[in-house]
């Protein structure tokens, strides 16, 4: 899977002067590689909403293109997203600047 171009920016984000990026990722060298501002809300927990809002647009978007039921990817999703907070595949590393 290689796609070098990047995505592009919403049409919403464009519009919004208030808009803010709060993350980006890629895969490169075998691994995930974020760049995030970890300090958008003021509570952590408020990640769990953005993990879970991007869970259904990842499902809304493999409807679209595969034809797969949103439900099916979310429980897939999911699943793999327990499996993996409760042992871990990899151990995440880099730093904030």
């Amino acid at each position: 899977m290689s796609q070098s171009a990047s995505l592009q920016t919403p049409d919403a984000a464009l519009a919004d002067p208030n808009a803010n990026e709060i993350l980006r990722a890629w895969v490169a060298n075998g691994g995930l590689v974020c760049n995030l501002r970890p300090t958008s809300f003021p509570e952590a927990s408020a990640w769990g909403i953005v993990l879970a809002d991007v869970a259904r647009h990842v499902a809304n978007a493999i409807q679209g293109a595969r034809g797969i039921p949103p439900e099916e990817t979310i429980r897939q999703i999911r699943y793999l997203f327990n499996a993996e907070l409760g042992s871990p595949t990899d151990t995440p590393r880099g730093e904030f600047v």
